[in-house]
C-alpha cells in the first residue's frame, strides 16, 4: 500500500513538473533521474532491511526453540548464552568459557 502511495505522489511530482515551462527538456530529465534515483535507492535499503530483520528473527526463534546456533564460527545455545532483547545479542553465561562474552545476533546464521 506504501508503495502505491508512494507512486501516485511520485507521478503527481513528475505531472507537476510538466508545467515548468522554464525548465529545459534536459533539465526535466535530470531532476526526473535524480528523484526515480532516490526513490530507487529507499526502495532497495527497505527490502534490505527486511532481508536483515527476517535473518535476525529466524535465529532467535532458533534459539528459542533450543537448538544451536552458530555465530563466527562459534556455537551459541541457551545453556551457554543468554539472550538480551533489547539489543539483540548474545551474552555468555557465568561459569562457561564464553562468561560476558557479547555475539550480535546478526553475526549469527
Amino acid at each position: 500500500m506504501a508503495y502505491m502511495a508512494g507512486l501516485i505522489i511520485a507521478g503527481l511530482f513528475f505531472l507537476v513538473l510538466h508545467y515548468f515551462t522554464e525548465l529545459q527538456k534536459t533539465q526535466k530529465m535530470g531532476v526526473t533521474a535524480v528523484v526515480l534515483g532516490v526513490i530507487l535507492s529507499a526502495i532497495f535499503y527497505n527490502t534490505y532491511q527486511n532481508i536483515q530483520q527476517e535473518k535476525m528473527l529466524s535465529v532467535v526463534l532458533k534459539y528459542k526453540q533450543g537448538k544451536n546456533v552458530y555465530c563466527n564460527g562459534e556455537e551459541v545455545n541457551a545453556s551457554t548464552h543468554t539472550l538480551s532483547i533489547g539489543t539483540y545479542t548474545f551474552i555468555g553465561k557465568k561459569g562457561t568459557p564464553n562468561y560476558a562474552q557479547m555475539i550480535s545476533v546478526s553475526s549469527c546464521e
